[in-house]
């Protein structure tokens, strides 16, 4: 009677086994393969996203920071945006109100308007509505950021939790807008291009893409084997999130591979 029991908790060991060689495997040939040194990694993660163009980007003297500005923008307003709302309302999971869900969609329409005009300026001949300009790529870049976070957390919260808070982490504009001020504030900061704070940001912003690839991939791994909303404590969420992390790596991995297969060089595109 008891060998069933037996035989799948033999069969889950082995799995875990599996999934960990796996995701350990991964890391260190994608580690092994990328450019050395923390930024030189932070720099592979940026590649698999991000064109990289270099007039595009902030820079730590002379040196390109691994993401463009838009993608800097955006990837520190994600993290920001998912931090201040597991700190200041765990595991809620309710969706924003109307009123918040609007605002979000101004930053993203915001991102997409000057994504759209900034495109534009590659193609000669088109009309061009204003002259873009790094600052307003991280802004609206960090405004998508924000919108990207108050609609992955609550979500995330809903599939992984056997009891999640059903009320909203962005309860109102308020609380929007204390976000949009402590994104403006890293906006001011990575301005400055002063490396004692842009080095640590540039990191964070790499950091920020594996965090939401992580995230998204370990909903896709709770649903693909129909186990959402079964856990209870974070200790027991670390094999879904070790399956988002390995895929986002492989996802990070493939382009990488792919880019440097077309281009030979882990520069950024050159315009012109």
């Amino acid at each position: 009677m008891d060998s069933k029991p037996a035989v799948s908790r033999t069969t889950g060991l082995t799995l875990r086994g599996l999934l960990i060689l796996s995701v350990i495997f991964l890391l260190v040939g994608w580690l092994v393969n990328t450019p050395p040194g923390i930024l030189g990694k932070a720099d592979a993660v940026g590649y698999a996203v991000c064109h990289r163009i270099d007039l595009r980007s902030f820079h730590l003297g002379e040196r390109q920071i691994p993401l463009c500005a838009r993608c800097t923008g955006m990837y520190l307003g994600a993290v920001l945006g998912i931090g201040f709302q597991a700190w200041n309302k765990p595991r809620r999971a309710g969706s924003p109100r109307r009123s918040v869900l609007i605002a979000l969609g101004l930053l993203a329409a915001a991102f997409a308007f000057d994504g759209i005009n900034s495109y534009l300026h590659l193609i000669p001949g088109t009309p061009r509505l204003y002259e873009p300009q790094n600052w307003l790529r991280l802004f609206t870049g960090s405004g998508m950021g924000l919108a990207l976070a108050g609609m992955l957390y609550p979500a995330f919260n809903q599939t992984f939790w056997k009891h999640s808070d059903p009320r909203p982490a962005l309860q109102n504009l308020g609380s929007l807008g204390v976000l949009v001020a402590l994104a403006s504030l890293l906006n001011l900061l990575v301005m400055t291009e002063n490396p004692l704070v842009l080095y640590p940001l540039a990191l964070v912003s790499a950091a920020g893409v594996l965090l939401v690839l992580t995230m998204i991939y370990s909903l896709v791994w709770l649903m693909l084997f129909r186990v959402e909303n079964r856990l209870e404590h974070l200790a027991q969420a670390w094999l879904p999130l070790l399956g988002g992390f390995g895929l986002a790596l492989l996802q990070i991995a493939v382009l990488d591979w792919l880019r440097y297969l077309l281009t030979g060089t882990w520069d950024g595109f050159h315009l012109g």
